[in-house]
Formats: structure tokens, sequence, C-alpha cells
């Protein structure tokens, strides 16, 4: 009864579409305006209901999000993973539905907080919890902060905020906005006044804050080629396939015109290094001779502890290795009991564990440039990236978005790599296989990027930049403890 209660419910079916629509707030569309404007329509579906309802819509709204905004995991799971249909469903409903479940825990917390004071419910207790939200779901389990209402926001003017509080200040702000829009439509007069005034003070904010450099460019400018062989993933580890992906990487690196720093794909060779070692050392001969330096993407086995790694090989000048930190649940690791894994063993599915790569790795070099690394996945992480910083003058992202095909994943995966060079006012050079192929300055502007599977090169001419931006000094703590902070002050003075 209370299911089919729930579904007679309005306000359901209202916070439903709201967030259908969110994804339209994200890449490829970017309508950033619209994101505090569902929002909106979400608080207002919570105020003044008991706890339940809120919970249920809040549900109901994270699971239509995540159903709209990544449905290109089945592309993945599926078309390109080999899990039976049926599973990869399961799956992918099951990610949503856990997804959603954040969502109804903020409703049911700002619903059980809501106080007399409803000014301060809707503009500062309410985006304190729903950023606190936010934060635990891109922690929580590995972490899956995709949707995070910041990356929306990065072509809009509340962009000049990042640098200070990272993407969840941008998403603080953003819940901010939707409050303070609920005060003025369902607010009393001093309500009103409260909202007129807060809008002013984020307007002055966001005036101050925009276009200010908090970083400068350091040292000569590299010459830089970022190589996009565009093998289908379907075909990328057939053995056939093997010997036509070296040669053309190789040739697509050397045929061309000089270059201080080349980048190759996440596991642009699809093999592990001690299989091909006669090729990589070709390449270390060509890049040594050549003065250029050359990072490519491999998988490295560790014969004493019987495990591999999804790395970052660099080769020419100075070597080193880099050793993916963080993993893709189902992906590259695979949190199951013995029993599922023998079962997908039997099934011919992926099963075998990579290994994790050390917290505490240094930073790649290119000449005298420190480089930060990060494979695929790695840069949804902006906490994880400041490990390598203020050290690190360069960002970089090597990728196979290929898993995603031509869905709007992609898309909203480069929105994130391009939000890690706002955070810390550094260019970032990203690789993929497929696309999207970029130079992405410090400003998190795109460059120049070249089209989607297509092979070709990337050129251009990037400076290293020093000096630090207040998130990396800070990182989410101080945007973390304001949230907590006003949400817990919200639940103690709750009505």
């Amino acid at each position: 009864m209370r299911v089919l209660a729930a579904l007679q419910d309005r306000g359901l079916w209202a916070a439903t579409l709201a967030g259908s629509l969110l994804p339209l707030a994200f890449a490829p569309f970017d309508l950033f305006w619209l994101a505090p404007l569902l929002l909106l329509v979400l608080f207002r579906c919570w105020d003044d209901v008991p706890p339940r309802t809120a919970a249920w819509r809040g549900f109901a709204f994270g699971f239509a999000a995540f159903a709209t905004g990544t449905y290109w995991l089945i592309i993945s799971i599926h078309g390109f993973g080999g899990s039976p249909l049926w599973l990869a469903l399961f799956l992918m409903l099951a990610l949503f539905a856990l997804m959603a479940s954040y969502h109804a825990l903020c409703g049911w917390f700002v619903a059980r907080s809501e106080s007399r004071i409803r000014a301060y419910s809707w503009c500062l207790a309410w985006p304190g919890a729903w950023v606190l939200m936010e934060w635990l779901r891109g922690w929580l389990l590995t972490g899956f902060p995709w949707l995070s209402l910041g990356y929306g926001q990065l072509d809009g003017p509340l962009a000049a905020w990042a640098p200070v509080g990272g993407v969840y200040g941008v998403s603080f702000l953003t819940a901010m906005i939707a409050g303070l829009l609920l005060c003025l439509w369902r607010g009393d007069a001093r309500d009103r006044v409260i909202a007129a005034i807060g809008l002013f003070a984020l307007a002055v904010g966001t005036w101050v804050l925009t276009d200010r450099e908090w970083t400068g460019a350091d040292g000569p400018a590299l010459d830089v080629a970022l190589v996009q062989g565009s093998i289908p993933q379907d075909q990328k580890w057939l053995p056939r396939q093997r010997r036509p992906t070296l040669r053309l990487y190789r040739d697509l690196t050397f045929n061309g015109p000089p270059a201080d720093l080349v980048v190759w794909p996440e596991v642009a060779v699809p093999a592990m290094a001690h299989e091909v070692d006669a090729y990589l050392d070709d390449v270390q001969e060509r890049a040594v001779a050549r003065d250029m330096q050359l990072l490519l993407g491999i998988m490295v086995y560790d014969f004493d502890r019987e495990q591999f790694y999804n790395s970052l090989l660099a080769v020419g000048p100075q070597q080193g290795v880099y050793h993916k930190r963080h993993l893709v649940p189902f992906g590259e690791f695979f949190p199951v009991p013995d029993f599922v894994r023998e079962w997908m063993r039997l099934m011919s599915l992926p099963y075998r564990d990579a290994a994790h790569g050390k917290r505490d790795q240094p930073p790649l070099r290119a000449g005298d440039v420190a480089l930060s690394p990060s494979i695929c996945y790695e840069d949804a992480f902006g906490a994880e990236q400041l490990d390598f910083l203020p050290e690190s003058g360069l960002l970089v992202n090597v990728s196979n978005d290929a898993w995603f095909g031509d869905s709007i994943a992609p898309h909203q995966h480069l929105q994130m790599a391009r939000m890690r060079s706002l955070e810390t006012g550094r260019p970032m050079l990203r690789t993929t296989n497929t696309g999207i192929t970029a130079i992405i300055g410090p400003d998190g502007v795109i460059v120049d990027q070249v089209p989607q599977f297509e092979t070709v090169v990337l050129r251009g001419r990037v400076r290293a930049h020093t000096g630090s931006t207040p998130y990396i000094v800070t990182g989410n703590l101080p945007v973390l403890a304001l949230a907590f902070l006003v949400a817990i002050v919200g639940w103690v003075r709750r009505s």
C-alpha cells in the first residue's frame, strides 16, 4: 500500500521528471542554468513533507538522473564487456538504485531538519546536506562522482569559484541558488529580502573571482603530441591486431615532426610490458635519439607479487612508471565472492583483479617539468590529484573512452578533466584511444581537440604553470567542513 501511495504522489513524479532532465545541465548539452532550476523543483518537493515522502522523492530524482545520465553503462558492460544482457541490466539498475539511495538519504535528512527559519534551511542547511551527499557517493565503496552538480557549471559564471572550493564548492553554490530561488517563490517578506541579499552577494563574489589568475606560466613552452590511435574496442585485444597497433603508434610518433613530449592513450600497447620487450627497447632508442619524452599506456606485470598494473610508462631521456591507484569496480577489480569469480571465469568473463598502485608515487617528468599523471577514471577524483601538487606543472590524463561508444559519456568525462585543470590552475594533456583527445588550459578551457573515432595526432605548445590555487592548499576540507556545520546546525535547530 505504501508503494501504491507513493506512485500516486504528484511530488514523486515531479521529482522524477526533474531528475530525468538533470543530465542536460552537463556535457555535451551544457545547459548549466538548468541545474539550479531542477534542484529548485526537488527542494519544493521536499518542503514541508514527512521524511519518508522526502526520501521517496529523493530516490526518484536520483534514479531518473542516473538512468538518463549514465545509460551508457550498458554499452560498457554488455556491448564491450561481454556480460550477458540480463547481468548487465541488473548491474546497471543496481548502480542506479545505489546512487538514488544517497539522494533518498539526503531527502530524509532535510525533511527531518527543516527549521522554522526557512531561509536558513533552504539556502544553507539543504545545500550543505546535498554537498555531503555528493561527497559521500564520490568516496564510499570506491566512489562514483558522476553528475556532481559542480561539473555542470563549468561553462557558467559559478566556475570562477572552482579554484577556491573545487567541484563541491561549486555544487554548494548551485544548490544555494536553488534555495534562494525557493525563498523568492515560497518565502515570506523576510525570506525574500534574505534571498535578494544572498543573490547580490553571490553575484559580487563571482564578479570578483572571474578571470582571477591563481597560477602563472613558468619556463619554456613544450612542443607536445597527443596520439589518438582510434583502435576499436572490440578489436583492441585480438592477437592479429597487436602488431598493426604497435606499428601504428610507432609510426604516428616518429614519422612526424619532433616533439618534446608525446603521450599515448591508456593501454595503447595491448600487451604486458614483458611481452613486448624488443618493441619497447626500439621505442626507447628512437625517443632518446630524438630527445623526445614519451608516455605510453601499458600493462605491467609484477612477477614477485604475481599481480598486474594498469600503468603509464615513461620512456626516452627520463624513464619512470606510474601505476594506476584508483581502479574501476567491476572493470579492473571485482568485489565478489570466490564462487562468483569462478562462475565469471567459466563464462569467459573478465574476473582477474588489477593491483592498486601506491598512493605516494613520484610524478613523472619531461625535462625539468614534473607531470601529474592520472589514468582514465582517476581524473574524476579531484582530491587525489593533489598528491602531485604543487610540484607538478602539467596534468596528464590517459584514457580509453572507447568503452563508452558514441555516447554522451566521453563528453562528460572530458568535462571532469576540465574541472581538474580549473581547480589546480594547471594545463592538462588528455590523450584517449578514440576521443576526446584535447589540450586543456589552466582555466579549464579547451585549447584544442580532435574529432572522435579518427586516427590523428594532436600537436600543440604548452607551458608548465607554478603557484597554488586555494584548492591546492586546502583541498575539499573547507567546503566539507562548512557543509557539515550548516547541515548540523539545521538539524539541531529543527522545529
